[in-house]
């Protein structure tokens, strides 16, 4: 850490701020577990790192200190004096930009391949991510997303078929990225603390697999969870294509979605297109 920076409570204190329930805030005080999340992505020495949502800037000093060149997009204008200083006391290696990520173009905003790490506001955490899953451009410019998210959401990320947490958001991150659980974070840790346990997600980009289109995959997923309960033939039946594709994979429409891998929705999406 630098040792210029006043301790992040003090800061917080100084600045008058509060964590903003509308805005799905939770700050982070835990030095030490900040620098263990900053190390997930691996070295960052004279990395782009692209941030949503640093608040007051904790996870930012952690990034700083690793070394990396931080891009952190914040739509919270009281956090920006905060930030501003981190600036100051890293010239040149962290630039804060005013506004919505979900707005903005992240490629072209970073003009070069980085990094995604971020404790993302709980209200728009599974929307960015299923944005950076998207899109037929692949390998993505994104060379890893190490981010923070609600266990239930994490859980739904990294789980395998069968499981009661499988569903829509498994797929979209395993078919053509390797997704994994890297930390819990216990409730406490925040200011304030949420009623949930959090957890740390890091994914990376895999090979794509041939002759498959993510938009169609994306259709066969969002059809099959939309009635999960329901058998595939009549989950499906809405699909046009879909049930012969299922019979030309040889799969069985009498199943539920939870029970099929991601490998077997990737081949109803590649039999379908």
């Amino acid at each position: 850490m630098n040792p210029d920076l006043p301790p992040l409570r003090e800061v917080i204190a100084r600045h008058g701020l509060s964590a903003s329930k509308a805005l799905g805030q939770n700050f982070l005080f835990d030095g030490q577990l900040l620098d263990r999340i900053a190390a997930i992505p691996g070295d960052l020495t004279d990395r782009a790192v692209l941030e949503i949502g640093p608040g007051p800037g904790g996870l930012t000093r952690a990034l700083l200190a690793a070394g990396a060149r931080v891009t952190a997009i914040e739509m919270d204008r009281r956090c920006l004096p905060a930030l501003a200083e981190l600036e100051a006391a890293y010239p040149g290696r962290l630039r804060v930009i005013e506004g919505d990520a979900m707005k903005l173009d992240h490629d072209a905003t970073m003009g070069e391949p980085y990094a995604v790490v971020a404790n993302l506001p709980y209200n728009v955490g599974t929307a960015l991510l299923v944005r950076w899953l998207g899109g037929e451009h692949w390998p993505p410019r994104w060379t890893s997303l190490t981010l923070m998210f609600q266990l239930e959401v994490a859980q739904r990320v990294v789980t395998q078929a069968g499981t009661g947490a499988y569903g829509r958001l498994a797929v979209l991150a395993q078919w053509r990225s390797a997704a994994r659980l890297a930390m819990k974070v216990h409730h406490s840790a925040f200011t304030p603390p949420p009623k949930v346990m959090s957890a740390v997600v890091h994914l990376e980009p895999a090979a794509m697999p041939e002759s498959v289109s993510a938009r169609t995959l994306e259709r066969v997923t969002e059809a099959a969870f939309g009635q999960r309960r329901k058998m595939l033939r009549q989950s499906l039946k809405g699909l046009p294509g879909a049930l012969a594709a299922l019979e030309t994979v040889g799969i069985d429409p009498q199943r539920r979605a939870e029970t099929l891998s991601v490998a077997e929705f990737v081949a109803v999406a590649r039999a379908l297109d």
